[in-house]
């Protein structure tokens, strides 16, 4: 792997400007799906859609369009106008969000790239995930169509599809941010590192089987812990045919392999946490481990308090915001694994991003 520069403060800043936003995204996407707001606009205008309805007759334009669609035929049928605004806006500030999200990546990077203040590395992997925000608004309307034909709902597989790619970006930000900081120091990737990758793999994958459950409204059945129906596991799992449509279709299997998944995670965290306490006591690594230990025993308590209370807005908000702190907390560890310094009097060194540069390339 060639050497990386260290990155400006500037060139910090945006990078992690578009990791917020990013997290803003995910979280506000979360509500609008809570809500029931993501059905509310009906058609995709990528350049008029930018101001909302601003007159009387705008507003019944909208609303008029949102008459033709399932989720008001079927679910909101008679709803008013004050009604249809409530639930317009978040969805309205989702998409706008969505296009801030597009600016901020594309217009400082073509200004730092042109400015030659990128890292080539950086500057490609930046152009990469630019054109991966695009793909995520295109895949972002393609979801919000599967609920606008027959059904008042969004397919789970998109809403999958559309918060993987999410979660994708927000970890591919943290690496790029990362990894400039280190690569251009002596370093070698600790034994520990394929184990830390196998447990980012396991908490990605409990990310999605929580956007099946959200796309299934999963989680509004069996609400008791740790009993389903009064046992651990209610009978006829498999009911559908062929048996691979029950892990990703029929409720009660959703929700059960999603509540015991995440005892999975939590066990190869605990052990992740065990093995690199016994390497690496009182390191930034250890450091980190323990937060993301914290941050799973967190998540699971407050993914119960979801299921008990029935999904409330703030709770189940609340525990898709720590999935993201969990993955987040899973790819910062990937990084100092893979980057740990040859020599333990570097170990401070290479595990945090060095003191930032300023334009002139002098340490600041």
């Amino acid at each position: 792997m060639h050497p990386a520069a260290p990155l400006s403060r500037p060139v910090k800043l945006w990078i992690c400007a578009c990791i917020a936003l990013v997290f803003c995204m995910v979280v506000v996407g979360g509500l609008t799906r809570l809500t029931e707001s993501g059905l509310s606009i009906v058609k995709w205008k990528l350049v008029s859609g930018i101001l909302p309805p601003l007159s009387h007759q705008a507003w019944e334009e909208e609303f008029t369009a949102y008459r033709t669609s399932p989720q008001y035929a079927q679910v909101n049928h008679g709803m008013s106008l004050p009604e249809f605004q409530h639930i317009f806006w978040l969805e309205y500030i989702h998409r706008l969000l969505g296009r801030l999200v597009g600016l901020t990546f594309a217009v400082p990077l073509a200004f730092f790239w042109l400015r030659r203040k990128l890292p080539p590395p950086v500057a490609r992997k930046m152009l990469g995930l630019t054109a991966l925000v695009g793909v995520q608004g295109v895949v972002g309307w393609y979801m919000v169509k599967s609920g606008l034909v027959d059904v008042p709902w969004v397919s789970p597989y998109r809403l999958a599809f559309h918060l993987g790619l999410a979660v994708i970006l927000f970890c591919l930000l943290i690496h790029v941010l990362y990894s400039s900081q280190c690569f251009h120091l002596p370093h070698r990737r600790s034994p520990l590192f394929p184990l830390s990758l196998l447990t980012t793999g396991m908490v990605f994958a409990q990310i999605l089987m929580g956007a099946l459950v959200a796309g299934l409204d999963a989680g509004l059945t069996y609400n008791t812990w740790p009993l389903m129906d009064g046992a651990l596991a209610p009978p006829g799992l498999f009911h559908l045919e062929p048996v691979w449509r029950n892990f990703f279709e029929y409720i009660p299997m959703v929700q059960f392999q999603h509540r015991w998944f995440a005892f999975a995670v939590l066990t190869i965290i605990i052990y992740q946490h065990f093995r690199v306490m016994v390497t690496y006591k009182g390191s930034r690594i250890a450091r980190a481990s323990s937060g993301l230990l914290s941050l799973v025993i967190v998540q699971i308590m407050v993914g119960i308090a979801t299921l008990l209370e029935v999904v409330p807005v703030a709770l189940a908000t609340l525990h898709q915001a720590v999935a993201l702190g969990v993955i987040g907390f899973c790819v910062l560890v990937n990084h100092m694994l893979y980057c740990y310094p040859e020599s333990t009097a570097q170990q401070d060194v290479g595990l945090r991003p060095e003191g930032d540069e300023t334009d002139d390339g002098k340490t600041a």
